[in-house]
């Protein structure tokens, strides 16, 4: 079972690699996958009071998989965003590679996303505000894209007090 320490942090150069997507002879995988995310979060959540939602590669499992609990448990395999609306909004993001930093970004007010869920079921999600914001800070850590990336300008870094 993985643990807080496995989380890599900034600087490790696999949160900087593009995953390649679950297979489905990999279905198998997932559900122990999940259960280390699932885990991890949990430990994030009682030691920094935020966590709510994790991608695979952030516990250097190199697939397209995004763990999310908000108000239940839903996982993401092999997640697109697929449109995208117009209108941006700033919000400052946080990330559990560098639980101490906050970084002012834009993020596209709504998205639609395309996945599979764990059942191998096609699924799509219309998602706005917190939800859309949240969902593309997870595909891009499976694109090998953080946060720090997408800072608005050289003022948009500060510690999380």
């Amino acid at each position: 079972m993985k643990k807080l320490n496995d989380i890599l942090l900034l600087g490790d150069e696999r949160l900087y690699q593009v995953c390649p997507p679950v297979l489905p002879d990999e279905l198998p995988l997932v559900s122990g996958w999940v259960e280390d995310l699932h885990h991890v979060m949990q430990e994030v959540r009682l030691k920094y009071n935020f966590g709510r939602a994790i991608a695979a590669p952030q516990l250097g499992i190199m697939k397209r998989l995004v763990y999310m609990n908000i108000d239940k448990p839903i996982v993401f395999i092999n997640p697109e965003i697929q449109a995208a609306s117009d209108e941006l909004f700033e919000l400052w993001d946080d990330c559990m590679s560098f639980p101490n930093l906050l970084v002012k970004v834009k993020r596209h007010k709504t998205i639609t996303v395309n996945y599979l869920d764990e059942n191998w079921q096609q699924q799509q999600w219309i998602m706005t505000d917190a939800l859309s914001e949240l969902m593309q800070h997870e595909h891009d850590h499976l694109n090998g894209i953080l946060c720090t990336m997408r800072a608005i300008d050289s003022m948009s870094f500060k510690w999380r007090l």
